[in-house]
């Protein structure tokens, strides 16, 4: 017994000993969990550039220009991504809309919402990058970068002296006193009505401005009037007003994020949820890829068996026949062959229970928007339009039909008036020594004839065209509309309104985004709420290999080239030159239903 004795107290001691070792090792683990840093990820978006909308090449085509739909999934992901705990959005200079900076807005807001915090890192902005900015939690600048916030102001040139010069006579008709599309080719300055629009529109978008800024940065109308007044600023003034929140530099961003805190690590995902190129066509696979590339296949989307929304893109100057990317400065062209085969294909599709038309046009041919506009009527499926950028004249005249139209603060619509004439070339051409001999029958045989004017006879003639062609688009406005027609006339003249204008006198329905516009679809077309649907995406965007070797349409891809090179020399030039796209519409269009300008503010 007693040689067991002192067995059994070392093996106590023992026991005793390896407990206290086990939670010494317990307490050395915790102490070293508790120094070791939190780790945040951070997903990093840039935002730049002019976020096209519409159907986009899939792939290695697709993926080069970022799209306003890819943009916007890639903050809906971040939104729900649990693994987040904020974005950080570098502002490197923005030219979208109104339409898309709302888009952009919201999407934004969103992922707060989802309890992420967001960053704005600003190089430098403008008006439109800083309105971005301000959906943000915290606005950051470097200390070199500038605020460019100065108001708005509108500039619209006038041709006629040149075409004095070289004797060369506009005789363009309107009806509606605010149709104001043929005056820069008819006048050296603004008429009293023209002047009127622009100064609503712009009083309208300032106010919006003001408001936006007001709200989202805390401060009264008054002190951002003030600022505006005052700009622009560096970036250390801008904090002083109380514009922005930080000075720092890109790499400054985690430890302002931390607060300097050591336990607290930030990890920032570069080009976060960014598709890659894919460039990989090694082997028989690749090749095969390459193929549907090339020919417009994405082999990675099928379409599924379920209930679809189809939404339909209506973008560019809207002329007879097939769309095509660039006119003869570089405005893109909403064909309608190819939108009417899209709402065609929507409409045969059973699984398709809705249809939304995202509008982005200025209109363009009156004939052209009527066929698209009898299209839809026909389709048999209910239809919500959205409106973008702009949806004016024969942009709205597409939408008139629908059962519920949605639109932008920002968007610019209405313009429910006609135009119509021609550029008479004889002077010009008297002038270079070229001579012309005439034989004509009929007293009205000269009436789109280049070489002369409109005489009285034609004049009277073209009027009466143009009257009745303004008289089918307000009767069609006011039954689609639910109006009487004189109280939908006056409304119409030729007048271009802000969505937010449009909204109070009845021209459209709600203010929302397009996956707004989506989900009233959604209930329109009985999908049940939670229920899985699908995005049908039409029209089906034209191919590589159409673009490398063109189409029918030779002269689109050349007049793209031409554009591209004078963006390359001139930006300023080419948008004054795109002006002149009119001049080529009135060619081959007699009557126009167009918005009267093209407002750009920076």
């Amino acid at each position: 017994m007693s040689s067991t004795f002192p067995n059994k107290r070392w093996f106590a001691l023992l026991l005793i000993w390896g407990c206290c070792f086990c939670l010494f090792q317990n307490v050395v683990s915790a102490a070293e969990e508790e120094s070791k840093p939190i780790r945040e990820n951070w997903a990093h978006i840039i935002i730049k550039g002019d976020y096209p909308e519409g159907p986009q090449m899939p792939g290695l085509f697709g993926d080069v220009t970022e799209s306003l739909s890819k943009l916007t999934q890639r903050l809906e992901k971040a939104s729900e991504d649990k693994s987040l705990s904020g974005v950080i959005l570098h502002i490197k200079g923005t030219s979208v809309g109104w339409a898309k900076l709302n888009e952009i807005r919201q999407a934004i807001q969103k992922v707060r919402k989802n309890d992420k915090k967001v960053y704005a890192w600003i190089e430098s902005g403008m008006t439109k990058d800083y309105l971005l900015a301000t959906a943000c939690d915290e606005i950051v600048m470097p200390e070199s970068a500038s605020l460019i916030l100065l108001g708005l102001r509108a500039e619209v040139s006038f041709y006629k002296n040149l075409f004095d010069w070289l004797n060369v006579k506009p005789d363009v008709l309107r009806v509606g006193e605010y149709k104001s599309a043929a005056e820069p080719y008819t006048r050296t300055d603004m008429s009293p009505a023209f002047r009127e629009e622009m100064e609503a529109i712009l009083d309208n978008y300032y106010g919006q401005i003001v408001d936006t800024i007001s709200k989202d940065r805390g401060l009264a109308d008054s002190k951002v009037e003030a600022a505006i007044d005052a700009g622009p600023y560096m970036a250390a003034d801008a904090k002083e007003r109380g514009l922005i929140d930080h000075l720092a530099y890109e790499d400054q961003l985690p430890k302002l994020i931390t607060g300097g805190d050591k336990n607290k690590d930030v990890k920032i995902i570069k080009k976060y949820a960014k598709k890659r190129l894919d460039t990989d066509f090694s082997g028989i696979a690749g090749l095969i890829k390459l193929m549907d590339l090339l020919a417009g296949i994405d082999s990675s989307q099928r379409i599924g068996s379920g209930p679809r929304v189809a939404v339909i893109y209506a973008t560019g100057a809207i002329m007879s026949g097939s769309s095509s990317q660039g006119g003869l400065f570089g405005v893109n062209v909403l064909g309608s062959d190819t939108f009417i085969k899209a709402v065609e294909k929507a409409a045969k599709d059973d699984q398709v229970k809705a249809i939304v038309v995202r509008v982005d046009s200025p209109g363009g041919s009156a004939l052209a928007s009527d066929l698209m506009w009898r299209a839809l009527e026909e389709s048999g499926k209910p239809l919500v339009v959205s409106m973008g950028d702009v949806a004016a004249s024969g942009g709205y005249y597409i939408s008139m039909g629908a059962e519920r139209i949605f639109a932008e603060p920002g968007t610019l619509t209405g313009s429910i008036g006609v135009v119509g004439g021609k550029l008479a070339v004889e002077g010009l051409y008297k002038k270079i020594g070229i001579t012309t001999s005439v034989i004509s029958r009929g007293k009205n045989s000269g009436t789109f004839s280049p070489m002369t004017g409109f005489t009285e006879s034609e004049k009277a003639a073209v009027t009466k065209l143009l009257h009745a062609v303004y008289k089918q688009f307000t009767e069609k406005a006011a039954e689609g509309r639910k109006m009487k027609y004189d109280q939908l006339e006056k409304l119409a003249r030729g007048r271009v309104y802000t969505g937010e204008m449009a909204l109070k006198i009845g021209l459209v329905d709600e203010l929302g985004t397009l996956e707004e516009a989506i989900d009233y679809a959604r209930k329109l077309g009985k999908i049940p709420e939670g229920e899985k649907f699908e995005k049908l995406i039409l029209p089906r965007p034209t191919s590589p290999f159409e673009q490398l070797f063109g189409t029918a349409d030779t002269q689109s891809r050349q007049s793209s080239q031409l554009s591209n090179m004078l963006n390359l020399l001139s930006p300023e030039l080419a948008q004054q030159l795109k002006k002149f796209d009119l001049i080529n519409l009135l060619s081959r269009e007699k009557t126009l239903t167009i918005m009267p300008f093209d407002l750009r503010v920076n």
